[in-house]
């Protein structure tokens, strides 16, 4: 299973019977936002000053054309303007990536849609998993994030990170309405831990619900 953790949340967001994301225009944050994370975690990325801003730090290749792609763009924006930018470019970026490692195949569909409210298989792929074990692994390391007994402080940055990047853009494969009530505060310790790497970071994922209502609204930036 892939480690990179905005393919990891390209997995979670994904829906089988739909053969893509579960609603493309909000897993194109959740994925966007977990590019960054993915940055911030490397020490790619770090906030500047009390404004929230970001500043690229190190150089040369990531590995990861998706990654280098957002790190050409993202000196002197804002966390929040940085989720919401160029998002569907870089969901569909993470496809080809996937399908290039043999994690998804891609192929054309028929109406150009698949997933919820035009929100699937834009520019008319359908994405099929390769490995469905990928699928069980990644929804398995979440659910032991969220549901277990071990404090939330000792797993993995990576994984509270895609815990709390899940429960904000309310995966409900991950959480259903209830078990989000029930767990908030252990979803509030995942979310919290993305301070500790920028506190711009952990304010933008706090408020990715509100960006993904605004998105579906016709918020530009995609």
């Amino acid at each position: 299973m892939t480690e990179a953790l905005h393919h990891r949340m390209y997995l979670l967001a994904y829906d089988e019977t739909a053969k893509g994301p579960y609603d493309r225009s909000r897993t194109g944050l959740l994925v966007r936002a977990a590019v960054l994370t993915e940055l911030a975690l490397r020490g790619r990325l770090v906030e500047s000053g009390d404004g929230g801003g970001v500043t690229v730090a190190g150089t040369g290749s990531t590995g990861d054309p998706v990654l280098d792609d957002v790190l050409r763009e993202a000196r002197g924006r804002g966390w929040k303007q940085l989720v919401r930018r160029r998002r569907r470019r870089t969901l569909t970026a993470v496809e080809d990536r996937l399908a290039v490692l043999g994690l998804v195949s891609l192929q054309p569909s028929r109406t150009g849609r698949g997933g919820r409210g035009g929100r699937g298989g834009l520019g008319g792929r359908r994405v099929t998993v390769s490995d469905p074990a990928a699928l069980r692994a990644v929804h398995d390391r979440v659910s032991a994030v969220l549901h277990g007994d071990t404090p939330v402080h000792e797993f993995p940055a990576a994984d509270t990170a895609l815990s709390a990047l899940a429960a904000a853009g309310r995966v409900r494969s991950v959480l259903s309405r209830r078990e989000a009530r029930v767990l908030r505060e252990r979803v509030d310790a995942c979310t919290s831990r993305l301070g500790a790497l920028a506190p711009g970071l952990e304010k933008a994922v706090r408020g990715l619900n509100t960006t993904m209502i605004a998105a579906q609204g016709g918020m530009g930036g995609g």
